[in-house]
């Protein structure tokens, strides 16, 4: 299906029963989002608000809310971007098959952008920011965001289309300190590609001029996304997922998506940074107040009748899920060929993507030692964590290909317990201290700032997982013991209060383990954490707790640990404190009263009354 704009998206959605109409007036402060987040949870459809308080804009959300509903926007070209992300990555093949890959080539012409010569319906109407649909997701918010933007900056030293970046990094409307209407806020990190292009601007003392696009055909947003081989643009995958080019003109010097439905252009000066959020972000907490950049807004554009898309992210699963899966499909490929030996890889949606990845490769080094061990896949992993948005991650676990070559690395709790029922914790944890982590993770003690490990497993089993409660002997610090999964338990210890006393708690409870070894055999993994009900009563429980609040470098513990040289490891069980840190940011919770304003919509007479639980 080729979409020539947002709308007809929405029309052909509703035209197949994926979307629905809310006609009733909802409030963009909170509700919206409220309702949004509700019908989400109940794997409902896309949602068009016609009637949004002091606004006379419409705005949808959920257009990616399932699995299904992404592959029916995309249902026409899924297949040809997959082989044509393959060919970019080896173009070798489309040489040996010249005739299977001629529809790819075909379909390739659609990647070439196409500049505009008539009349662009985005530049018929000029507005402020405050005109915008001012929606605030979570209730300690700092403003309203744009949270489904494609951004658009040039590199300074190669101007123009072809040297391009398309990002989706977050925009602050208003709050904080902002002058509302000529000032708004970007959150980005400098590795990103519009971070390399400010780093240019700033060096020659130049604003970075900057496109924000929302709205437009589905292909533009999800583009924005896509990690990609290097020398495939942004603009042209769109083109090729939407079956339709990129429509473009230049307006004051600014790149303006002739198909979007509105473009705020602005600029960006060296070292003019302001206080962005707090923002309720995906991790399941608020990111909080931070100095990034701040762009003086030029102008802001509408076609008629346009449509503001939005979405809203939390704790995992939101509809963002669906992006990252339907990324891993298009990318799969071509990231195993990036990366040589990589089987697969998973970013797991439950931590929070960034801070836990699960991936299987190859392992063919070490076919002349006497014992298996880990070697080319630790040469895979550093070759993960060098790699993109793979390179945030804190947690990979590896394991051979060999082992198991059926192992399915989406069932966490089979592929954990191949991990644990064959790692080596005396050889087999790898750390990366001291270094740079994702800017929304505040489990290391400053922003950006934090570490990495690596555990890598291979060879015959080592020992057997036990399913039932240890009956550990342990003082009153440390209680309430549950089994997460075999070989995991849950053990509640003192809140934690600061890292000096946590090393002592976790001395005392090493020192206590040592005496009990026999009884940890089967457990190689203990999770310290404030609840353990909680942790033990489902697997996204457990990731989400363990991995978004732990710094593996200040967090992880082992009974019987050593240092040899200058590695780290131990003879029993492994133990991560996983408690609430003062550090951390606060965990995103709804609102009781806004929860009862928008009750009305799913009851009898509502908009979404055939969604009430």
């Amino acid at each position: 299906m080729s979409y020539k704009s947002l709308e007809a998206c929405i029309i052909d959605l509703e035209k197949n029963g994926h979307l629905v109409r809310v006609k009733e007036e909802v409030d963009g402060n909170l509700e919206i989002a409220a309702i949004h987040l509700r019908v989400f949870e109940v794997g409902g459809p896309a949602l068009l608000f016609e009637n949004i308080k002091n606004c006379k804009f419409r705005a949808v959300s959920n257009l990616f809310g399932t699995k299904q509903r992404a592959n029916f926007i995309f249902r026409n070209s899924i297949e040809n971007v997959k082989k044509l992300v393959e060919i970019k990555t080896d173009p070798i093949q489309a040489l040996r098959h010249p005739l299977k890959n001629l529809k790819i080539i075909f379909a390739a012409v659609k990647s070439i952008p196409k500049k505009s010569i008539f009349n662009v319906p985005v530049l018929e109407n000029e507005i402020n920011i405050s005109d915008l649909p001012q929606i605030k997701h979570w209730l300690n918010d700092g403003g309203a965001f744009v949270t489904l933007p494609a951004v658009y900056t040039e590199d300074i030293d190669k101007p123009g289309i072809s040297n391009s970046n398309l990002g989706m990094y977050r925009i602050q409307l208003n709050g904080n300190d902002y002058i509302q209407n000529k000032e708004i806020g970007l959150h980005y990190q400098l590795h990103r590609g519009i971070g390399v292009h400010q780093t240019k601007a700033n060096k020659k003392n130049q604003a970075l001029k900057v496109s924000i696009f929302i709205g437009g055909p589905p292909a533009l947003p999800f583009s924005a996304v896509m990690p990609l081989p290097e020398g495939l643009s942004e603009l042209k995958f769109a083109g090729v997922l939407g079956n339709r080019r990129f429509r473009y003109v230049y307006k004051d010097g600014y790149c303006i998506a002739s198909d979007a439905d509105f473009v705020i252009t602005g600029e960006i000066y060296p070292n003019e940074n302001k206080l962005e959020g707090p923002f309720g972000d995906h991790l399941g907490y608020y990111s909080l107040k931070h100095l990034f950049p701040m762009m003086r807004v030029h102008k802001v554009w509408h076609k008629k009748d346009a449509i503001w898309p939005f979405t809203v992210v939390g704790r995992p699963p939101q509809e963002d899920t669906n992006f990252g899966w339907l990324v891993h499909e298009l990318a799969e490929k071509g990231l195993q060929t990036q990366i040589p030996g990589l089987k697969n890889i998973h970013a797991v949606d439950a931590a929070g993507v960034h801070p836990l990845l699960l991936a299987i490769g190859s392992e063919r080094y070490t076919p002349y030692l006497n014992e298996k061990r880990p070697a080319e896949i630790l040469t895979i992993a550093n070759n993960i964590l060098g790699s993109g948005q793979l390179s945030l991650a804190k947690y990979l676990f590896i394991s051979s290909f060999d082992d198991k070559p059926d192992l399915d690395i989406y069932n966490i709790p089979a592929f954990l317990t191949h991990i644990l029922e064959r790692i080596d914790f005396t050889r087999d944890i790898h750390f990366h201290t001291n270094t740079s982590i994702d800017t929304l993770d505040y489990s290391g003690e400053s922003i950006n700032s934090g570490s990495k490990v690596v555990f890598a497993a291979t060879g015959e089993i080592r020992r057997k997982l036990e399913t039932k409660n240890p009956n550990l002997n342990l003082t009153n610090n440390f209680e309430s013991v549950c089994v997460v999964m075999p070989g995991i338990i849950a053990l509640q210890g003192p809140a934690f209060s600061s890292y000096e006393n946590a090393e002592k708690e976790l001395n005392q409870l090493t020192v206590e383990l040592s005496s009990q070894t026999e009884k940890l055999n089967g457990y190689p993994l203990i999770i310290l954490c404030d609840d353990p009900n909680f942790v033990s009563k489902n697997t996204a429980n457990f990731i989400w707790v363990t991995f978004t609040r732990s710094n593996p470098s200040h967090d992880i513990y082992g009974v019987n640990s050593f240092t040899e040289f200058k590695h780290w490891g131990c003879k029993s069980s492994i133990i991560i404190d996983s408690r609430s840190k003062p550090h951390h940011a606060p965990v995103l919770e709804k609102s009781n009263k806004i929860e009862n304003q928008i009750d009305h919509f799913f009851e009898k007479g509502g908009s979404l009354e055939h969604l009430h639980k």
